[in-house]
């Protein structure tokens, strides 16, 4: 399942990495639509908002539908059809929806043969693994390339930060019935957890408490553009493209993500599980490690004990430590700037 994300990049940000050709191959960013409601967040939950992309068509009819909008909406889908005056009292969760059932499942078969799907934008998703003591969370996210550590270009120019994590959703418009503003929601499509991610899960797996699941990531733009442009993609051929992803690396957090309420970069920085165990070198981990040593030059005061130190992923104990605060400020960059964050397969 997908019970939390991150998405702390600024809204100029977000839109720049958000670009995209549209059918006559032009480079185009997505036009957002109520910025102003957006909120950048290391720690969001169901219910609270988050921004999307979908085909400019929804909100404009003649629009080419291969354009794109950004949206902020509200995470948990309440069905157009929902009759009650209070979203709240909607009985069911709807944060995620099984792909084995949107197309059987009344709350989301509706829309989805209507054309609304959209992309779920994030900087990665928290999975929490049970074992003995209480539960370890997880970041999982894109592999990031060299490029993401580099300082970001201005303007039009190619977007050469964090790359977002991308997620296959359903959205819906639900209507006051006494009248009133328009309220719109998603749910994240989720399949079953690939091999990788599904070791976060695998003890209750095998306690008999359901599949592990993962969100539907859609993985490079094509994938993007057939998911949202309804009106060239129907909806039997988008599904196909509803299944596991491998490409994901992930790294263990600190248990202060488990609060809803903590929202700074300390939910995304890497920590060290207690046991001691070298680690192979991968791209991922090279990209991070070599910008903190970057900022450990920059900045003399800093020690070395003060920086990250990886550990396995497979190594589970208690007790994660705290990376540096003011390593991670600057490593998660300036107000406005992409959250450049952790790499670790």
């Amino acid at each position: 399942m997908c019970g939390r994300t991150a998405c702390s990049l600024a809204a100029d940000n977000l839109r720049r990495a958000c670009a995209y050709r549209d059918r006559r191959g032009r480079h185009r960013q997505p036009e957002w639509v109520r910025q102003e409601r957006y909120q950048p967040s290391y720690n969001k939950g169901p219910q609270s908002s988050g921004p999307v992309l979908l085909s400019r068509r929804h909100l404009h009819q003649d629009a080419d539908s291969s354009e794109r909008v950004l949206m902020d909406m509200r995470w948990g889908l309440v069905p157009s059809w929902f009759k009650q005056d209070n979203p709240s009292k909607l009985q069911f969760n709807t944060s995620n929806c099984r792909s084995d059932t949107m197309l059987s499942k009344s709350s989301y078969k509706g829309a989805l043969l209507k054309g609304k799907r959209c992309v779920v934008l994030a900087d990665g998703f928290y999975e929490w693994q049970q074992h003995t003591g209480g539960k370890q969370p997880y970041f999982i996210y894109f592999p990031q390339t060299k490029d993401a550590t580099d300082k970001e270009t201005e303007g039009d120019e190619e977007w050469k930060g964090w790359r977002l994590l991308t997620m296959a959703g359903i959205f819906d418009c639900w209507e006051p019935p006494g009248g009133g503003e328009m309220l719109y929601t998603y749910t994240i499509i989720t399949v079953d957890a690939s091999k990788d991610v599904s070791f976060i899960h695998h003890r209750q797996v095998r306690a008999g408490k359901g599949v592990a699941e993962m969100p539907a990531i859609l993985d490079g733009d094509e994938a993007i553009r057939k998911w949202l442009d309804f009106a060239e993609v129907p909806t039997q051929e988008a599904v196909k493209l509803i299944q596991p992803t491998e490409n994901v690396v992930f790294h263990p957090v600190s248990t202060f993500v488990n609060n809803i309420r903590n929202n700074t970069p300390e939910c995304v920085a890497p920590v060290e599980l207690g046991a001691k165990k070298e680690v192979k070198a991968t791209p991922s981990n090279k990209v991070m490690l070599g910008w903190l040593k970057k900022s450990q030059e920059s900045s003399p005061q800093k020690k070395e004990n003060d920086l990250p130190k990886w550990t396995s992923q497979f190594i589970h104990s208690p007790s994660p430590k705290k990376t540096s605060a003011d390593v991670l400020q600057q490593w998660l960059g300036k107000q406005g700037q992409p959250a450049a964050k952790k790499h670790k397969a």
